[in-house]
């Protein structure tokens, strides 16, 4: 809110101020102002800062701050740090955090140089203008944030596959989670020691990005608000970019509000099932829909057990899928209904902006800056909530958890 942050003359309005903070925090690119004008260099510096931060974690970012500064952990710290990051223990919570902040760093310059080159060999920007250009769209990405420092996004450079492909490939490996990084930087050429989680997340994550490649460029080969003009080289990148960014990133390399309806419903289920858990994606995870697939390709073979891939899945995990996907859908239907009522917009529209703030995607078909100001709460509120997660939000509005030590008789009502 400083006017430093800005180029003009006094300060930013408590709810810009506060809608963008929380959209960097929680890696959304949901906007209410253009990020490349609005903010000055110092502004868009903060923007990054929160964007990292939350890409690491907030816990495990104090836990890196603990490490550099007192070069122990206490138990409580090594706890919270092994929830944040989906550790199996404690013993390894260390490693683990210094794995993500080389895994980050890593990932993060070789982009920004690809980036960086780009931008001053092939657009003949100033050096110095290149690297902060590289810099600021390689931490976006990886964090799979989808803030960009132009007006239209990145839609002057949709059939660049310099700046396209390095992009979408740092949103993918932030998507894919940091347990499956690091299990495939130790074992890429053993497939036999990867986990279930691993497993889940690679076979989700191609089928989902070649899906949404086939389905987003087919329902918009001839639109003529988006790949109608273009070639068939650049239809197939445009539309393979917009598939990895529905991941949860928040790129648009074409104008979503000229998209078909066709189209943005399927990108709301795309929002929706998100990316890999613990890592920078967000949505309801590709292993909670994957649980889900595998639960109801059992119910219809009349099988007991859910086998997947070789190895039974333990029942907690059934209700904890189940219990997620339900609260998910809660929030969605509750927070369009909340913005049905205050404005007059179509489900399309508001639907699409939901899904896009809980699953902390960031696309928006343009009607984030006109919706009022109850309506940017209720996004900054999904933004937090799709952070956090839904079961760790209702875990965390818990008192106390309750054991009973004993089982009631079991009966079965009449299902469907």
């Amino acid at each position: 809110m400083i006017p430093l942050a800005t180029p003009g003359p006094g300060g930013t309005p408590f709810l810009i101020a506060a809608f963008t903070a929380t959209s960097a925090v929680c890696v959304t690119g949901l906007t209410l102002v253009d990020t490349a004008t609005y903010w000055s260099p110092f502004g868009q510096a903060i923007i990054l800062a929160l964007i990292q931060v939350g890409g690491f974690g907030i816990m495990t970012f104090a836990s890196v701050v603990g490490l550099a500064v007192i070069r122990k952990m206490s138990l409580r710290s090594r706890m919270t740090a092994a929830a944040e990051v989906k550790s199996l223990g404690l013993e390894d919570v260390r490693g683990l955090v210094l794995g993500v902040v080389r895994i980050s760093l890593i990932v993060e310059f070789i982009v920004a140089v690809l980036l960086t080159l780009r931008f001053w060999i092939g657009y003949g920007e100033p050096f110095g203008r290149a690297i902060w250009l590289g810099v600021f769209h390689s931490v976006s990405s990886f964090n799979n944030a989808g803030f960009a420092l132009f007006s239209d996004n990145l839609i002057s450079y949709a059939t660049d596959p310099f700046i396209c492909l390095p992009i979408a490939a740092a949103v993918i490996l932030g998507g894919l989670g940091f347990p499956v990084i690091m299990q495939l930087r130790k074992h890429l050429r053993n497939p036999l020691k990867w986990s279930m989680n691993t497993r889940i997340v690679l076979v989700g994550t191609i089928t989902l990005l070649v899906a949404g490649t086939v389905y987003i460029t087919g329902v918009e080969w001839n639109n003529p608000g988006t790949l109608g003009p273009l070639d068939w080289p650049s239809k197939l990148l445009v539309g393979f970019f917009q598939s990895v960014q529905t991941r949860t990133a928040g790129f648009n390399s074409v104008d979503i509000g000229a998209m078909d309806s066709a189209s943005l419903l399927g990108m709301d289920v795309l929002m929706l099932i998100g990316g890999g858990p613990a890592g920078t994606a967000g949505g309801i995870k590709i292993t909670t829909f994957a649980v889900l697939f595998f639960i109801l390709l059992t119910e219809i073979r009349g099988e007991v057990a859910v086998n997947v891939f070789g190895k039974r899945l333990s029942r907690a995990v059934h209700r904890q899928a189940i219990t997620i996907v339900l609260l998910a859908v809660a929030v969605i239907t509750v927070s369009t209904i909340a913005l049905m009522l205050i404005t007059d917009l179509g489900l399309d529209e508001l639907l699409f902006e939901v899904i896009s703030a809980f699953g902390t995607v960031g696309l928006s078909t343009g009607i984030t800056a006109g919706l009022p100001p109850a309506g940017h709460v209720i996004l900054m509120l999904l933004m937090f909530i799709g952070r956090l997660g839904p079961i760790g939000f209702a875990s965390a509005l818990a008192l106390r958890e309750r054991h009973t030590a004993y089982e009631l008789p079991k009966e079965r009502p009449i299902i469907g």
